[in-house]
């Protein structure tokens, strides 16, 4: 018996299948329900004791090898197409396009609006050093500031970390351009938040600086306002408050006229009737120092914004999870915007 199932793995290995037809009768042959090795393990009881071992573990190997054989072919003879199977004149079906993720496409419009007056695009890793991530930011070691982003460390070595925000590549930019300086730094970024509808762990900035002799914060407050104009429409309202961010000084928060309840209050805009969509500042003197700029020369202003807050207001978007959940319906409603 054991000398047929030897004779059996050499047949197996020699056999190769040139149709899916041979194919199929090749696995009906030994895996059918009348096949051999139905007839083998059958045939098991009949086995002497002493050789039950061999025996078993051979009629196993071959059901293997079998098994493997038909695995290795199937798929060729499944996708195998002729050319006369294939309908050369047959229109191009443009029903089932992608589109481009919302985020993607806000982001393209933002960069899109700074490049107008002037703004080029710098980028940066998303693994950063306490430098230039903190310290180079006027946050040293200890600063109480700190504690105003849940950072994600790298267990083995506290002085990386997930960038926090995109402020780290204009830190780089600086300390490798001299002014003026105009640049604009969109990426993701990651902080230690719960997940809810305004808030998440991982989602994306922009961020704006420029620098150069006599820049003012009404400097600032215009660029802003132009921005806001473009991207919300020519009525939208902005409204500056007082803030504090180590890295600038004056600073402030600034928020939009909420288009999503035209003003009157929803549980996005806390029911204030603004949302607020971004930070900003004039460049604080020991940033521009540390960067290697002359804080007595130069003054600048930055600014950063987050992507997903700006999409929402964009697209009339109540919860800020749908950006990362990949449901087709939600993505489907963005066909237009490749």
């Amino acid at each position: 018996m054991l000398e047929k199932v030897n004779k059996l793995v050499e047949k197996v290995n020699r056999f190769t299948p040139n149709s899916e037809e041979e194919l199929n009768n090749f696995r009906i042959e030994y895996l059918g329900k009348k096949g051999l090795l139905n007839g083998l393990f059958s045939a098991f009881k009949e086995v002497p004791s002493d050789q039950k071992k061999d025996f078993g573990a051979a009629i196993n190997n071959l059901k293997v090898l079998v098994q493997n054989k038909i695995e290795d072919y199937k798929d060729g003879f499944e996708t195998e197409e002729t050319e006369e199977s294939i309908d050369l004149s047959r229109p191009v079906a443009l029903d089932n396009l992608g589109s481009r993720h919302p985020i993607s496409i806000i982001r393209n419009e933002i960069v899109e609006i700074f490049n107008r007056i002037g703004f080029t695009i710098s980028e940066g890793p998303e693994i950063e050093d306490d430098w230039h991530n903190f310290s180079a930011l006027n946050l040293p070691k200890e600063h109480p500031a700190r504690d105003m982003q849940d950072t994600f460390f790298i267990q083995t070595n506290p002085d990386v970390l997930l960038r926090t925000h995109t402020s780290s590549v204009q830190v780089r930019y600086m300390n490798e351009n001299k002014p003026p300086i105009r640049t604009l730094s969109p990426g993701r970024v990651y902080r230690n938040e719960a997940v809810s509808a305004r808030a998440h762990c991982i989602f994306h900035q922009v961020e704006g600086l420029y620098i150069d002799e006599n820049v003012s914060f009404a400097d600032l407050k215009q660029c802003l306002l132009y921005f806001a104009k473009e991207m919300f429409g020519e009525k939208t309202k902005i409204r500056l408050r007082p803030s504090y961010f180590p890295f600038t000084e004056p600073s402030a928060e600034v928020d939009v006229s909420c288009n999503i309840c035209s003003e009157k209050g929803c549980n996005v805009c806390k029911n204030t009737g603004y949302l607020e969509i971004l930070g900003c500042g004039m460049v604080d003197p020991n940033v521009l120092e540390n960067c290697g700029i002359d804080s007595k020369k130069y003054s600048g202003f930055a600014f950063g914004m987050g992507i997903e807050r700006i999409a929402m207001l964009k697209y009339g978007v109540n919860d800020l999870r749908l950006f990362f959940e990949n449901d087709v319906r939600f993505l489907k409603q963005f066909k237009k915007s490749i």
